[in-house]
């Protein structure tokens, strides 16, 4: 302490965890400044997971179902992991196994943009099912 009075600086402490605990003559502001700097370098280096979401129905005809998987594919391309789900209104609940059909469709037809994280589940009126991105090389 009696050092950094001496050069009109301040004593620092880095790690109060160890022992001793660490301690750094240095300007306080100046050390401020550095750790938000370094703060803001490891925020823009992780990456924001988006969840995008394509609902179906469980007819869905052929025209609807190429243009979502058009829309899924570039979903993926970008990055985002994809919540595909088949909704069932009213008695179409009866209709099960062919939203079903349908996710796994979907599933084999965007393999080789993203891999299934979770199989169709259905919950309530819903089967959801997810698919994440593939890593790029």
């Amino acid at each position: 302490m009696r050092l950094a009075e001496e050069l009109e600086l301040d004593l620092v402490e880095i790690s109060p965890n160890a022992e001793p605990p660490v301690c750094k003559i240095t300007d306080y502001n100046k050390f401020l400044y550095e750790q938000k700097k370094r703060e803001k370098m490891l925020k823009a280096k992780s990456t924001q997971i988006t969840v995008k979401e394509i609902r179906f129905g469980p007819q869905t005809d052929e025209h609807d179902y190429e243009f979502k998987k058009k829309n899924a594919m570039k979903f993926l391309k970008e990055g985002s992991k994809l919540k595909a789900f088949v909704f069932f209104k009213g008695r179409s609940i009866i209709y099960k196994d062919q939203g079903q059909i349908l996710l796994l469709r979907l599933a084999q037809d965007l393999e080789e943009f993203g891999k299934v994280e979770t199989m169709p589940v259905l919950e309530g009126k819903r089967m959801t099912m997810f698919i994440a991105p593939k890593k790029k090389k």
